[in-house]
């Protein structure tokens, strides 16, 4: 077997790896399904952003704590119990559709985000738990991450087609259909890793995680340059269609063709991500960023549809590449015992930055025009790539996996004096 692909070997890991697709599609059916349902029967574009802020920020808030109460479960127990929930979650909302009623809608789905993200951080910490000890971290989270990309491209344009047709109502019940039979899947796994006793309780073991990162120099640049990069990256998120529609003149067809060239890079991305095997991890992360960061330079300077698509695919190719080895690497960073911990604290940065993007773009577009927009984030983006590499060669990460051993297998930390000192240049 080709070495990109040895963790297929592994049961437990290709079982993931097919709930990684499922659940991506699902998220895409969900969303697009409750976006069009509110919007028609609300006809109130603050009625659909109220929806998508229920799904950006309620998760951001709640995973962490929820995942610290999870984690001390067996694998086999806690996600199949999350997907079983949002089973529930969403024909509830299916039931709804018919006696439609805002509050329930957006509580609902509130709580379906909420177990989501919760669900794909205990998933992410499974998998490298069983894919390291093989020493297969890289290579699992390379086709873990194929599996989200293609979903990612993929999902809108199914789920679009499947509410045109069939309707929101049936749709949200597929939806619950599905993380029906993810429950099914993961229940009836072999390899999945065993509950970890844990002595302390779950405020104890989340107070843990934060002292963890902030004791860790590397980790903890790792982690808040993500978050700055979000921030700018997510500044075009809201004003692709108006860049598409209106600067462009393109239409809804072009925006359509925009977004679609945006997830045809998120997979070549993905697939150079699992093939560049022996480039090192900042390399990588350092081509993903420039990508991102010029892909949005390129937009904002083009003067046709199909540049600005062109350009559109640079920066997929770049997502694709770059989230991935931001997850690897504080995969690389982090002790077993706090790895479903740290994920949940990136997956909820991943979440509550978009907002302050999203704002961003919408503003300076009403001041200025999208181009502007397009070249902050732009720029934002390169500026976040020079000052952490800097800071980071500085703390003497260079993409190496670390042997964690400052932690006990109940969750407390064994602190030394000097790794007390926050700030410190030699975080781990």
């Amino acid at each position: 077997m080709r070495p990109a692909l040895r963790p297929l070997s592994l049961p437990a890991f290709r079982r993931l790896a097919v709930v990684r697709l499922v659940d991506e599609l699902g998220d895409w059916l969900g969303e697009i399904a409750l976006a069009v349902l509110v919007f028609d029967q609300t006809g109130s574009p603050m009625a659909t952003a109220a929806l998508f802020l229920a799904l950006q920020f309620v998760p951001a808030i709640t995973t962490p704590p929820l995942v610290a109460r999870l984690e001390s479960l067996p694998v086999r127990v806690s996600l199949p119990a999350l997907n079983l929930v949002q089973t529930g979650a969403f024909a509830a909302l299916a039931v709804l559709s018919s006696d439609f009623s805002l509050a329930p809608v957006i509580a609902l789905a509130a709580l379906a985000g909420a177990l989501a993200i919760s669900g794909r951080a205990l998933s992410r910490a499974a998998a490298a738990a069983v894919v390291a000890p093989q020493g297969l971290l890289r290579e699992g989270n390379a086709l873990l991450n194929l599996s989200f990309t293609v979903g990612a491209a993929a999902g809108p344009a199914i789920a679009g087609v499947v509410v045109a047709g069939i309707g929101p109502r049936p749709a949200l019940f597929a939806d619950a259909a599905s993380f029906a039979a993810v429950a099914l899947l993961l229940a009836t796994a072999s390899g999945l890793p065993r509950a970890q006793a844990q002595a302390a309780g779950w405020l104890v073991r989340l107070r843990g995680a934060v002292a963890y990162v902030r004791q860790r120099r590397k980790l903890r640049l790792l982690i808040f340059g993500q978050a700055a990069a979000f921030m700018f990256a997510t500044i075009v998120i809201p004003i692709e269609v108006v860049f598409a529609k209106q600067t462009l003149g393109a239409g809804d067809a072009g925006y359509g063709a925009l977004l679609a060239s945006w997830g045809v890079g998120m997979v070549i991305g993905g697939l150079a991500f699992a093939g560049l095997r022996n480039m090192s991890l900042p390399s990588l992360l350092a081509m993903g960023t420039l990508a991102i960061g010029f892909a949005y330079l390129a937009t904002a300077a083009a003067p046709t549809l199909l540049i600005a698509c062109g350009a559109s695919a640079i920066g997929g190719t770049g997502n694709g590449v770059q989230w991935v080895g931001v997850m690897t690497a504080v995969q690389q960073l982090t002790g077993a015992d706090f790895q479903a911990r740290i994920i949940s604290l990136l997956e909820s940065i991943a979440k509550a930055s978009p907002g302050l993007g999203f704002l961003l773009g919408g503003g300076i577009t009403a001041i200025f025009n999208p181009r502007v927009s397009f070249a902050i984030a732009g720029v934002g983006v390169l500026g976040v790539l020079a000052v952490s590499s800097v800071l980071l060669a500085r703390a003497g990460w260079w993409g190496e996996p670390v042997e964690e051993a400052a932690h006990q297998p109940d969750g407390d930390i064994l602190v030394s004096p000097g790794d007390a000192r926050l700030g410190d240049g030699s975080g781990e």
